[in-house]
């Protein structure tokens, strides 16, 4: 087993002991782990993904997840080089967890940025752009009774002649309504 290997199953075991119990601490895979940053209203979940020289090379920051959608962008450039500056520092050490409470002791600066009026304009200006872009509505195809008739067949009855799956089946509870009730 490599140095890096060990290290890396030394700091697995590290980060679920202090993170045990902590709903914002989640490890995704064993080499990928997210946390939840929380600010009164707003937060963030940031994912850490070990390469396979961690702790020997920086780990990947992805900020990209479907949660921080409405993120700003430079509030999401402000938190990776933070969290770039501090990685520089620790290379060659387990870092996984001094970058998520680095991150914790700053959350309220970092999420500064993030105000409602941004993201609302945000928002209106990606709603403009969508009413612009109209799409037309597509026809549908007109078919007479009997291309509708001859479809309908098709469909019952299937290419090869079968009949489709339960076209045979009991409805049970009709089944079980006809049937006397007998007390045990």
């Amino acid at each position: 087993m490599s140095d890096d290997a060990e290290q890396q199953a030394d700091e697995i075991e590290v980060l679920k002991s202090i993170y045990e119990g902590d709903d914002n601490f989640k490890q995704v895979d064993a080499t990928t782990y997210q946390y939840k940053y929380i600010d009164g209203e707003k937060s963030f979940i940031l994912e850490i993904t070990w390469g396979p020289t961690y702790p020997t090379e920086k780990p990947g920051f992805n900020l990209e997840i479907f949660y921080n959608q409405n993120l700003l962008p430079s509030v999401k450039e402000k938190i990776l080089s933070i969290l770039n500056t501090e990685a520089d520092q620790w290379v060659g050490c387990a870092m996984t967890y001094t970058l998520f409470e680095c991150l914790k002791e700053k959350v309220s600066e970092i999420l500064a940025e993030q105000t409602e009026e941004a993201i609302v304009a945000r928002i209106e200006k990606i709603a403009v752009t969508e009413q612009t872009e109209s799409k037309k509505p597509e026809k549908k195809e007109q078919l007479s009774k009997s291309q509708k008739r001859r479809a309908w067949d098709r469909a019952e009855v299937g290419r090869a002649g079968e009949k489709p799956r339960g076209w045979d089946w009991v409805d049970i509870v009709k089944h079980l309504s006809q049937a006397p009730h007998v007390p045990a």
